[in-house]
């Protein structure tokens, strides 16, 4: 179809909430209803984004009307909710982490090779150039979209025709394939090993000692010095990240954000003025199922049709490779508990599709046990900076060995 003028539709920025939330109560109705759904922990903004990404790529291709979404407040979402992230994590917290931390950084490296060794494998049964296998393997789908846009164009400009659509197609796929694969991974291990962890309706309320930290969600001060609080987080992260832009430092906005909350989170804690918890955790919670019900809902699926047939396969091979490592590996090295299976959730997350929706994995299995605050911890870490470094240096190791077995 030639695009038009008058066959295109943009929806603004108040548009879009409106939308996403509508997009969020469909997608909680509808796993309501659906006891697949609700039985396998698939977050309600992965069903109702993939509904209407699925309806605007009908009216595209039968009402022949674009619908293209401004997505300014999205990327805010993301700074706010990693910044909710950051002002949840206090000292003792981060400590009692460091070894998972360094755990899973060691587990995500493995893998990372096991995927674009996968991909490579991949590429060459379907008689293609081994290059797009690394297009179906880290680059798109750990390193998501902007990984996929930025190594597609150095694949074009290498001779790989079409590798810039190819490889956003792929972390598309990835994206939906993280969010309806990591709760089913979580539900077997929880059933399997007979896991521990409290239904959330049999958990007791705070204690008095917790009062300051949890307190009133709703009471006016607490919302307003919250709001301050993630204002300065994303603010201040914006300061930091242009600073170090300017010494030749590239780190993801997000990552500076939750830094900062980390800072002021145990600021305020040595200061004996904590930070309130619940209202903290229900801004990120709103933060998250917005963005990703943003992200998902805004997909533009009939790009994908040319390509689906391979691709699919691809798709099909990576997931059943990612399931088997985060039950038999990731799981295992994590600690064979509760907080390992939350773990191995996000994982699948974070190697088929992107941070936010290994968090929205985590969250859909939290919301029905207990919280995890060891895997909301390592898991945004490794997803917003270990990953991409590591990620690079994969990708390009990679590189290396095809073009001297090709010459």
């Amino acid at each position: 179809m030639v695009e038009t003028e008058a066959a295109l539709w943009q929806a603004q920025p108040v548009d879009v909430v409106i939308l996403a939330v509508i997009v969020q109560f469909f997608g909680m109705y509808v796993t309501s209803k659906v006891r697949f759904l609700r039985d396998y922990y698939i977050p309600p903004a992965v069903t109702g984004g993939l509904i209407c990404s699925t309806i605007v790529a009908l009216i595209y291709v039968y009402g022949g009307i674009e619908i293209r979404f401004d997505l300014q407040i999205r990327d805010l979402l993301l700074l706010l909710f990693f910044s909710t992230i950051g002002l949840s994590a206090k000292l003792s917290v981060l400590k009692a982490g460091g070894k998972s931390l360094l755990a899973l950084v060691i587990v995500a490296a493995v893998f990372l090779l096991v995927q674009d060794a996968t991909g490579v494998a991949l590429a060459m049964m379907l008689g293609a150039h081994p290059g797009y296998g690394l297009l179906g393997g880290s680059v798109s789908f750990a390193g998501g979209h902007g990984t996929a846009i930025a190594w597609g164009a150095e694949a074009e400009a290498a001779g790989l025709a079409g590798a810039g659509a190819i490889g956003i197609a792929f972390a598309t796929f990835g994206l939906i394939a993280g969010g309806v694969t990591g709760g089913p991974i979580a539900r077997r291990l929880i059933q399997r090993h007979n896991l521990e962890a409290s239904a959330q309706g049999e958990e007791s309320g705070p204690s008095e000692s917790d009062e300051a930290t949890t307190g009133e969600a709703a009471s006016l001060y607490n919302i307003l010095r919250a709001i301050l609080l993630l204002a300065i987080c994303v603010g201040a992260g914006d300061i930091v990240n242009r600073l170090l832009f300017a010494k030749g430092v590239l780190l993801p906005g997000f990552l500076t954000s939750m830094f900062v909350g980390i800072l002021i989170t145990n600021f305020v804690e040595v200061a004996n003025r904590p930070v309130n918890l619940v209202t903290i955790d229900k801004i990120g919670e709103v933060s998250l199922a917005l963005f990703l019900s943003m992200s998902l809902m805004s997909m533009q699926l009939w790009t994908l049709a040319g390509a689906a047939g391979p691709i699919l396969i691809v798709l099909i091979i990576q997931v059943m490779v990612i399931t088997i490592f985060a039950t038999f590996i990731t799981f295992r090295i994590m600690g064979k508990d509760y907080d390992a299976a939350v773990i191995a959730s996000g994982f699948v997350g974070l190697g088929l599709g992107a941070t936010p929706v290994a968090i929205a994995n985590m969250n859909a299995v939290t919301s029905r046990f207990s919280p995890s605050p060891k895997a909301f911890l390592v898991v945004p870490l490794v997803g917003a900076f270990f990953i991409d470094i590591l990620n690079a240096g994969i990708i390009k190791f990679f590189i290396g060995v095809i073009s001297r077995w090709l010459v």
